[in-house]
C-alpha cells in the first residue's frame, strides 16, 4: 500500500467514525428523552426517580450483548456515565 492510498484509507475510516459519533450523539439523546419521560411518570405518582435495581438490569445487560472489542468493564464505565448525566438532565 502506497501512503497515498493509506491516506485515503485512513480518510475513509475517520468520515465513518464521524457519522458514527453522529449516530451515537442522536442516539443518546432520544434515551434521555425516555429516561425524562420515566421521570415525569414517577413524579406524577411521588415515585422514587432512582432505582438501583433497574441501573444494575442495565449494566448486567450490556454485558450480556457486548461482543467486544470493549471489555465489560469498560462498557459499564461508559453507562455509569450515561445514567449519571441523565439524572443531571434538568
Amino acid at each position: 500500500m502506497t501512503e497515498q492510498s493509506v491516506g485515503f484509507a485512513i480518510g475513509r475510516h475517520r468520515r465513518r467514525i464521524d457519522e458514527i459519533d453522529t449516530e451515537i450523539v442522536a442516539l443518546l439523546n432520544k434515551r434521555a428523552i425516555e429516561s425524562l419521560s420515566i421521570r415525569a411518570l414517577k413524579a406524577s405518582k411521588q415515585m422514587d426517580v432512582h432505582d438501583p435495581r433497574r441501573e444494575e438490569e442495565i449494566l448486567e445487560r450490556i454485558a450480556r450483548c457486548n461482543e467486544g472489542p470493549f471489555t465489560d468493564e469498560g462498557l459499564q464505565a461508559v453507562y455509569e456515565l450515561i445514567l449519571k448525566l441523565s439524572k443531571e438532565i434538568p
